[in-house]
């Protein structure tokens, strides 16, 4: 996959290369290695008297009440670490457990350590935009995506599940998209995308995770995944 300058490509053929990106091995050209810096993302907010006391009071009602919510909550800020890319300029979350690899035309690629067609992708290239408003709505890069996907001799069945965009720094906007994928390399994947432009630079994220019959994306794992997709955001 190569994404270029959208100077130079249709809306088709800039599509046709960024699904690439969503089921199938990530495969754009990359520059220079990235400077990355990893750091657990815990927070250890400084307590008054008043709140501590508080606090210590309210925690056996929450585990009374929300059991669930919390083991959950603290499962996720165990297994999640924020990994930031200073030379590209973008950071996100990651499953503390998930190996960085490297990978022709990736600039940053993690992998489930038990199934390594599980990952996350960021990839980062050049474009003569301003803003990714510049080049269509929210869905119609959905609409994009899905024609692209079912286009694919591999593809059996694609669905846009949801389309969403958001704030990032600054007010930055931020398209997201979720869709299911059934495919004869793999069978069906679960694929959560998120993309946006800064200082004449296109972001994407992918994740991508197996979601078949005999083994579904847990409800857990589905949250996890997407606390990663809404982290995704500028440094610059």
């Amino acid at each position: 996959m190569s994404l270029k300058s959208l100077s130079t490509l249709s809306p088709n053929t800039f599509f046709h290369k960024l699904i690439h990106t969503c089921s199938s091995p990530i495969s754009i050209p990359t520059s220079t290695s990235s400077i990355c810096i990893h750091h657990s993302h815990k927070q250890n907010p400084i307590l008054s008297k008043r709140k501590l006391n508080f606090t210590l009071l309210l925690t056996p009602f929450l585990w009374t009440v929300f059991p669930n919510a919390l083991l959950l909550a603290q499962e996720f800020i165990t297994e999640l670490q924020s990994y930031t890319d200073s030379k590209e300029g973008f950071t996100l979350l990651t499953p503390s457990s998930w190996t960085k690899v490297d990978k022709a035309g990736a600039t940053a690629l993690f992998q489930d350590p038990n199934m390594g067609s599980n990952n996350i992708g960021v990839v980062v290239n050049p474009v003569r935009l301003v803003t990714l408003g510049d080049f269509g709505t929210p869905q119609f890069v959905a609409d994009k995506l899905l024609q692209v996907e079912r286009r694919k001799e591999s593809t059996k069945e694609a669905e846009v599940i949801t389309v969403a965009e958001r704030s990032g720094k600054g007010g930055l906007q931020v398209y997201e998209f979720e869709y299911k994928v059934d495919s004869t390399r793999g069978g069906i994947k679960r694929i959560f995308s998120a993309a946006f432009v800064a200082s004449k630079k296109i972001y994407f994220l992918n994740i991508i995770h197996s979601d078949n019959p005999e083994s579904p994306l847990d409800p857990n794992k589905r949250m996890m995944l997407e606390q990663v997709l809404h982290s995704f955001d500028s440094t610059i």
